[in-house]
């Protein structure tokens, strides 16, 4: 069973990099997350708005508005957050929308950031996707509609879910400016975290 569970994630992994090799290569391979568009403060705690498409375009990366916009995928083992152990939370680049936490995050072997489950399931839609010759779930928040990843079910536990996201569609926010940043309702996450 696990041999199954590897072989398919190996199978799904190269047919999801080979896309993004093809896709990233026309692209800008700055994945930054330095976006103002989510670090503007136009959010507010529940009320996030994706900005007009021209905003978007000016201050999002090239990389950042294709995988968000157009459903593109960042190279594997070559973006900002793959590898990333820092404790805080991952925003939507677009919104600003909570979407993952590091306390969910584990490592997949794929080359993006994995998550067990979402920070805020309430900040994450999802909807069937048939490109590539298979069917997957695409992963994408629910305010801004950013294609953030797909969903697949060989995770750990204890969910067995695996969240592969790009970095490229998140922001990430650490422990220390949860608070700074607007997300204070998340810093008792790491707080507990800690004092264990």
């Amino acid at each position: 069973m696990f041999e199954r569970i590897q072989i398919s994630r190996l199978a799904g992994t190269i047919a999801i990099a080979a896309a993004a090799l093809m896709t990233a290569g026309a692209i800008s391979a700055q994945t930054t997350p330095s976006s103002k568009v989510a670090q503007s403060g136009s959010h507010t705690m529940k009320n996030y708005k994706k900005p007009s498409d021209d905003s978007l375009k000016k201050e999002l990366t090239p990389l950042q508005y294709e995988v968000t916009q157009h459903e593109a995928t960042e190279r594997p083992f070559q973006n900002a957050y793959w590898d990333n152990h820092e404790p805080g939370i991952y925003v939507d680049v677009v919104s600003g929308e909570p979407l993952f936490s590091s306390t969910d995050k584990f490592e997949s072997g794929t080359g993006w950031p994995s998550f067990t489950r979402p920070l805020a399931p309430e900040n994450i839609a999802t909807k069937t996707d048939r490109t590539l010759g298979m069917v997957r779930t695409e992963v994408r928040s629910a305010h801004a509609d950013s294609h953030l990843g797909h969903l697949f079910d060989d995770g750990p536990r204890p969910t067995g879910m695996r969240y592969c996201m790009n970095s490229a569609s998140m922001r990430f926010i650490p422990a220390s400016k949860l608070v700074e940043e607007g997300y204070g309702e998340y810093a008792h996450l790491f707080t507990a975290a800690a004092k264990k």
